[in-house]
C-alpha cells in the first residue's frame, strides 16, 4: 500500500509547501505496516513550530511532529491509497 503512483490536488499544491508535502509523504513511507487506505494529518501551529498529527483508523496509529516553521499552517490533509495510485488532497477537496 502506498508505494504505487503519486498525485495530489491543486488545492495542495496551492497551499502546502513543497518541503511539507514531501514531509507528509515521508510519514506514510516510514510508519509500521499494516497501513489504512486512509491517512489523516492536522496541521496546526504550535508557537513557532508546525504541529502535525498523522492519524489512522484501522488499524490506529497516531503521531504527532513538530517542525520549526516562519509561518505555521492550519489545514486538514488526507492522503488515500486506493489501490492503483495515491492522492494527497484537503479535507474539503474530498
Amino acid at each position: 500500500m502506498f508505494d504505487n503512483e503519486r498525485y495530489l490536488t491543486c488545492g495542495v499544491d496551492s497551499t502546502i509547501p513543497l518541503d511539507l508535502q514531501l514531509f507528509l509523504w515521508g510519514c506514510v513511507d516510514n510508519m509500521p505496516a499494516p497501513k489504512d487506505y486512509l491517512q489523516v494529518f492536522k496541521l496546526s501551529a504550535s508557537g513557532p513550530m508546525q504541529a502535525i498529527t498523522h492519524s489512522s483508523e484501522e488499524p490506529e496509529f497516531k503521531r504527532v511532529h513538530l517542525l520549526p516553521s516562519d509561518s505555521p499552517i492550519t489545514n486538514k490533509l488526507y492522503i488515500i491509497d486506493d489501490g492503483s495510485h495515491s492522492t494527497m488532497l484537503l479535507a474539503e477537496e474530498y
